[in-house]
């Protein structure tokens, strides 16, 4: 008795793959030359959700950063959401965008900013 074996998915050529691969890894190339560097860097000077004081991510007290942070929020003239909205997003944007580079001693300072920002525009 010979065995049949069923597939449940059909395989696709080599080429095909071959080809979708080489389209793929040379959109790559090209449009990682076309980035500007440090796009987060500019979004964070230029972005329309605030105008951030110079350092305000490196300040070593968590009531401080919320507190400027606040303060750059209210007195934006450019900001799309609400003034709350704007600051939480712009420090989750600074962390987010950090990533594993970010020390852990400034990563939970920037964490506890984000409750001292709650507490001061008093969402708690």
């Amino acid at each position: 008795m010979a065995q049949v074996r069923k597939t449940t998915h059909s395989r696709k050529t080599g080429a095909r793959n071959t080809a979708r691969r080489k389209a793929s890894t040379t959109r790559k190339r090209s449009s990682r030359r076309a980035a500007p560097k440090r796009w987060s860097q500019r979004v964070t000077k230029e972005s329309d959700a605030l105008d951030l004081k110079r350092g305000v991510f490196k300040l070593k007290d968590p009531k401080k950063i919320a507190g400027s942070l606040k303060r750059s929020a209210e007195h934006s003239s450019r900001r799309k959401a609400g003034a709350y909205r704007s600051a939480l997003s712009m420090l989750t944007f600074y962390i987010n965008r950090a990533g594993k580079t970010l020390p852990k001693t400034q990563r939970t300072r920037l964490e506890r900013a984000k409750v001292e920002l709650k507490r001061a525009f008093g969402r708690e």
